[in-house]
């Protein structure tokens, strides 16, 4: 009998190596748990809720957009509101929506919301500044928004305020050093040049034109190209905040909430104090512009229940959805009437826009095979 010695390494690199595989291997685990709970959670609410949820946005997008659209275009003989005015009404409701939130989640009791507010608003002013950059551009780009809609027709808004992807996008691979696969780079030059081809297709809402002799196309676009900057940059710039951050979605909202009426407030006297001063503050204001005001006001909550209750590719559909359904509906209440020009660069838009929303491959990773821990010392093998 042949008697072999094989000496074996300690035992502590044997074991550190392990531990750090099983420490890796339940890191997956935990992972596949919580997708596999957050695909049966979005299972049992069912699909009513979920589709409930997708038939909310779509109305959103598309009802906002044409109220706005019928509010600044419509006004019957009657002084046009100011769009100043209606963003502070708008940022708030939403301020206040949030503060319930906030009410709720403590229990609700005022006590707990206080304390909530002193740590987190009184108590954090470098945060409050920090929040104040998007607060102040989320007000801009509201105020560009309803000067769009003054000037063009609701299709044509909603295919070019698609840009925000693409800025979005931009803004990302600046700020956070995200990178995207050639896909998604080809869905963006597609949207690009889907939007150059609505802009240059000379479409008109003849129905608004009737009401209207002022409106410029020319402005309406650059005041959604500004737009679809702020839209980009203040998603991004928020998303970098939230990262890495205890406070909750609430509270952030809250500290960005505050700033922006306080910017609205501001705003409002920095432009139209002459015009408020002669004829009020709510001159011109009607019941279709109370429905503008609180559709955009809850906006923002409609996108989260699509969000925690459907996915991000019904979400999808919600804005390719709204686009079709909005050149349908101009068409019937604005006299509407798309050339052929349009209806190919709206198409590359919704293309680009589903594109975009896929999720990217990736590719499986073999598994090496793991390797037993053994003990120090050396190993007597006894060979016949």
């Amino acid at each position: 009998m042949v008697i072999i010695d094989e000496k074996v390494p300690p035992s502590s690199s044997l074991n550190g190596n392990a531990s750090q595989r099983l420490t890796s291997s339940t890191r997956k685990v935990k992972r596949l748990r919580k997708k596999t709970l957050r695909k049966k959670t979005r299972e049992n609410h069912g699909p009513m809720l979920k589709y409930g949820s997708l038939f909310l946005l779509v109305a959103q997008l598309v009802g906002l957009v044409l109220l706005m659209r019928y509010s600044r275009t419509h006004t019957n003989g009657t002084d046009l509101y100011l769009s100043s005015t209606a963003v502070f009404s708008m940022e708030l409701m939403k301020f206040i929506a949030c503060n319930a939130a906030v009410y709720l989640q403590v229990g609700s009791t005022i006590k707990g919301w206080a304390t909530e507010l002193y740590t987190h608003v009184w108590n954090s002013p470098d945060q409050m500044m920090k929040m104040s950059v998007p607060s102040f551009l989320y007000v801009v780009q509201n105020n560009l928004l309803y000067l769009a809609l003054t000037n063009l027709d609701t299709a044509t808004y909603q295919v070019c305020y698609q840009l925000k992807i693409l800025t979005t996008a931009l803004f990302s691979v600046l700020m956070l050093q995200r990178r995207f696969s050639r896909k998604k780079w080809l869905a963006l030059v597609s949207l690009t040049i889907g939007v150059a081809i609505v802009e240059t297709s000379g479409n008109t809402d003849l129905g608004a034109q009737k009401y209207s002799n002022t409106q410029s196309h020319s402005v309406g676009f650059f005041a959604v190209l500004c737009a679809s900057c702020t839209s980009g940059f203040s998603g991004v710039y928020f998303e970098k905040m939230l990262k890495g951050s205890t406070t909750s979605l609430w509270m952030r909202n809250i500290q960005m909430g505050l700033p922006s009426v306080i910017i609205a407030y501001v705003t409002i006297y920095l432009k139209d104090s002459a015009i408020i001063a002669e004829k009020g503050f709510f001159v011109g204001y009607s019941p279709v512009v109370w429905v503008v005001i609180g559709v955009q006001a809850i906006g923002g909550l409609i996108v989260a229940v699509v969000i925690k209750y459907a996915d991000n590719v019904l979400k999808t559909f919600a804005a390719s959805a709204s686009i079709v359904i909005s050149c349908i509906i101009s068409g019937i209440l604005f006299d509407f009437h798309p050339n052929f020009a349009f209806l190919v660069g709206a198409t590359f838009v919704v293309i680009s826009t589903v594109l975009y929303s896929q999720q990217d491959k990736v590719p499986r990773r073999r598994l090496k095979k793991s390797v037993l821990p053994v003990t120090s010392g050396t190993i007597k093998s006894g060979i016949v």
